[in-house]
C-alpha cells in the first residue's frame, strides 16, 4: 500500500521540475536509483528543466548537449539540446545529473570535474546491460567518461586529465 501512495506523489514532486514528460522520465529514474544530491540540488536553486534549441542562446552552443542557464528574472534553467528530445530516459538523466551539479554563476574547474564525475557515475548505475542505444554523440560521450572513470585511480584520474587538457574547457572556465 504504501509504494502505491508514494508513487503518485513523486509525480507531482517532478512536476516542480519540469512540463515535458519525456524529462519526467527521467527525474523518477534518478529518484528511483537513490540520486538524491541531484534533487538537493535541484531544489537549492529552483531548477527548471526544459528542452531548448541552444543555437537560439548562441551559435556555439549548437552543439552542446545542455547549457545551466539564469534568466533574466534570476531564474535558474537547465536547457537540453532539442538535438537530444529522442534520447532515452537514462542518457537525460545522466545530462540532468550534470547540470545539477553546476551552482555558480560562472563554472569552475572543481565544479566541471564534479558535474563530469557525477555524469560517469550515473550512466555506470543507469546504463542498461544488453540494451541498444542509438549512436550519436551523448551515447560517445557518456561510454567514454565511464570508461575514463573506471580506468582512473586515486592518484590519476583520468576525467580530470581530459578536462584540464581540453581547450573547449580552457577557454570555457578561462581560468588558467
Amino acid at each position: 500500500m504504501i509504494f502505491v501512495f508514494s508513487m503518485p506523489a513523486f509525480a507531482g514532486y517532478v512536476d516542480n521540475f519540469t512540463r515535458d514528460n519525456h524529462i519526467k522520465e527521467a527525474l523518477v529514474l534518478l529518484e528511483n536509483n537513490g540520486a538524491a544530491e541531484v534533487f538537493e540540488n535541484l531544489e537549492e536553486n529552483s531548477v527548471k528543466i526544459a528542452f531548448y534549441d541552444l543555437s537560439q542562446i548562441s551559435y556555439g552552443y549548437m552543439n552542446h548537449f545542455a547549457v545551466n542557464s539564469v534568466d533574466t528574472f534570476g531564474n535558474r534553467y537547465i536547457l537540453i539540446n532539442t538535438k537530444y528530445k529522442n534520447a532515452t530516459p537514462e542518457e537525460l538523466a545522466c545530462i540532468i545529473a550534470h547540470e545539477s551539479f553546476h551552482k555558480l554563476k560562472v563554472a569552475t574547474y572543481e565544479e566541471e570535474y564534479t558535474a563530469t564525475q557525477k555524469e560517469a557515475h550515473y550512466w555506470s548505475i543507469l546504463k542498461v546491460k544488453g540494451k541498444e542505444y542509438k549512436s550519436s554523440p551523448l551515447l560517445a560521450r557518456l561510454d567514454n567518461l565511464n570508461n575514463l572513470r573506471l580506468a582512473s585511480t586515486k592518484e590519476k584520474n583520468l576525467i580530470q586529465e581530459k578536462i584540464n587538457k581540453s581547450p573547449f574547457y580552457k577557454k570555457q572556465l578561462a581560468t588558467r
